[in-house]
């Protein structure tokens, strides 16, 4: 809850309103039990603990590559779910990867995390902890977050702003909105409701193709909302926000990666402002999906920048701990991991 709300909440028990912003201090740096509130009474701890419950995650596995220092973890949530988390430490900052959901419904078929489908949506404090638990695990600064972990966020749209609210509090954690990335697949409805909240964020749309005939092949939400009416959709949330739009393009060897294709994406993305991400795709043991080779991925990049459009290639990290979205959850539910 949000430190009004906690005021409330407290006040309603008795208590004077300076005591709710210090259990919120408490609530935001992680603690696991109210017992660890060491500035507040014993009384009002013992109340807390007979009327509130403190649901912290668990790290089910916890994996740290030795190339590059990248932590990925397995968070076992109250009801037995997992959901992964991972930290990439980069010069401008460390940053966390979290997951929006227990599984996917979206069927993308790149995509280890919506294999198994969708289990259920996550709470905005189970997001939340992923970033403070992620935090006083590694030891390291958080600073940046990125919404592409497991899970499509517009599909959990309530519970992601109220995420966003909590995680953007001065009193809280106070990363700001310019730090923090969300990735859509394309849910065209719930990116026309986030434009109206004009939040600083960056938004990142899951592109992988300009043309309907593949990108229906690869990403069943496609045919809901096509190409033309998810570019669309971007024009106007540029329009509402100010705010240049990422497109996240995964890079699959003789789908989407021909010179052809590049050029397309050229007259599809034009009079947007844009920036292209490409990204050397990760093996899914279940896809029959291969990533390009690296100079295919060279020459598509040079082909976009020549015709006046940013693009970069996402740096890989954490390729010895199978730290792409959905891969260890995926072996740990099937005893691999």
């Amino acid at each position: 809850m949000t430190l009004p709300e906690l005021t409330a909440e407290l006040s309603a028990l008795g208590e004077p309103k300076f005591r709710a912003k210090q259990v919120y201090t408490w609530l935001h740096r992680g603690v696991r039990s109210f017992d660890e509130m060491t500035d507040i009474s014993r009384a009002l701890r013992e109340r807390l603990e007979t009327e509130y419950e403190l649901a912290c995650p668990t790290a089910a596995r916890r994996l740290e590559s030795k190339k590059d220092g990248t932590i990925k973890y397995l968070w076992r949530l109250r009801d037995g779910n997992c959901v992964e988390s991972v930290l990439m430490r980069y010069r401008h900052g460390n940053t966390v990867c979290i997951s929006s959901e227990v599984g996917c419904r979206m069927g993308c078929a790149f995509c280890a995390s919506t294999r198994g489908g969708l289990v259920r949506r996550l709470l905005p404090s189970e997001m939340l902890d992923q970033v403070l638990f992620t935090q006083m695990d590694s030891g390291l600064p958080v600073s940046n977050i990125v919404l592409m972990g497991i899970g499509e966020p517009l599909d959990n749209f309530d519970a992601v702003l109220r995420f966003l609210e909590l995680v953007n509090s001065p009193e809280g954690m106070n990363i700001g909105m310019r730090h923090i990335s969300l990735s859509t697949c394309g849910v065209v409805d719930k990116i026309d409701l986030l434009a109206e909240k004009n939040l600083q964020l960056t938004l990142s749309v899951s592109l992988h193709a300009p043309t309907d005939e593949v990108r229906n092949g690869i990403m069943p939400i496609n045919r809901k909302y096509n190409v033309e009416t998810l570019l669309a959709a971007c024009k106007r949330y540029f329009e509402a926000t100010g705010r240049r739009i990422s497109f996240e393009y995964a890079m699959i060897r003789g789908v989407n990666d021909t010179p052809e294709t590049a050029r397309l994406l050229i007259r599809r993305l034009k009079g947007i402002a844009a920036h292209v991400n490409l990204i050397p795709l990760n093996d899914v043991e279940e896809s029959p999906l291969k990533p390009s080779l690296p100079e295919t991925v060279r020459r598509f990049q040079q082909t976009l920048e020549e015709a006046g459009i940013p693009a970069t290639v996402r740096r890989t990290l954490g390729s010895d701990i199978n730290a792409s979205c959905g891969q260890l959850r995926r072996q740990f539910e099937q005893g691999r991991a």
